[in-house]
């Protein structure tokens, strides 16, 4: 996997214009090509810990990070603590009015190297398992490029995660290809004890910098 080049979005502090991608030189100095991570949050309450997650993703040198939110996950953080672009639904369709406008979903695949979903709650974990797309997000995953990395970090209910829909579905994605980071046991917000805590922002992170490292072309400083 090699590293992406140029600016396909933007990551200024407002939403940008998507551009087209610039085209990557072979001879780009290798400090200049930077690996793309898109994160997509979904409505969980483990989306509480959306700020901390980019905070450590931006710590690997090397990175840039942008994030697709579903409408239920926006409940749970305030944009001004993620120091990154923020998609939404909305944006799919102010960017998009004629022909000759960019598709948002498509540009984002495009731009992005790995995709990481954090949390997947119960809801998004159904939709991706049987195809469905109705938001940007799901887009994004349906459209995913298989040949990069995807990872996700289920988040749910104890009783939602021991359902015999939950196996089957977690068991769909890793069928396309798709990298599970196993929730955890814990003491829930909603008082129940039990596994379907996201995992720890730390394991996340590491997990990240182990599939990159697979990847040719990404070398940490």
């Amino acid at each position: 996997m090699e590293p992406s080049c140029g600016g396909l979005p933007g990551l200024e502090a407002t939403r940008p214009h998507v551009k087209p991608k610039a085209t990557c030189s072979a001879a780009a100095p290798l400090e200049e090509r930077r690996f793309h991570v898109l994160v997509g949050v979904t409505g969980s309450v483990a989306a509480l810990k959306l700020p901390l997650l980019v905070s450590r993703l931006l710590d690997i040198p090397g990175l840039e990070v942008a994030v697709v939110t579903t409408e239920r996950a926006k409940h749970f953080y305030s944009p001004q603590d993620v120091p990154v672009t923020l998609y939404s639904d909305a944006d799919e369709w102010e960017l998009w009015k004629c022909r000759s406008d960019p598709v948002l979903h498509i540009d984002l695949r495009r731009w992005a190297d790995l995709m990481l979903v954090a949390p997947l709650d119960a809801n998004t974990l159904g939709k991706v398992a049987s195809g469905i797309c109705d938001n940007l997000l799901t887009c994004v995953i349906r459209a995913w490029d298989r040949s990069k990395p995807l990872l996700f970090c289920p988040a749910m209910n104890t009783a939602m995660w021991e359902h015999p829909i939950t196996e089957q579905q977690v068991g769909q994605l890793k069928a396309f290809g798709y990298v599970e980071v196993p929730c955890v046991a814990k003491k829930l917000v909603c008082g129940d004890q039990g596994l379907g805590a996201m995992a720890e922002v730390g394991t996340i992170v590491d997990k990240v910098k182990e599939v990159l490292s697979q990847h040719g072309g990404f070398q940490q400083s």
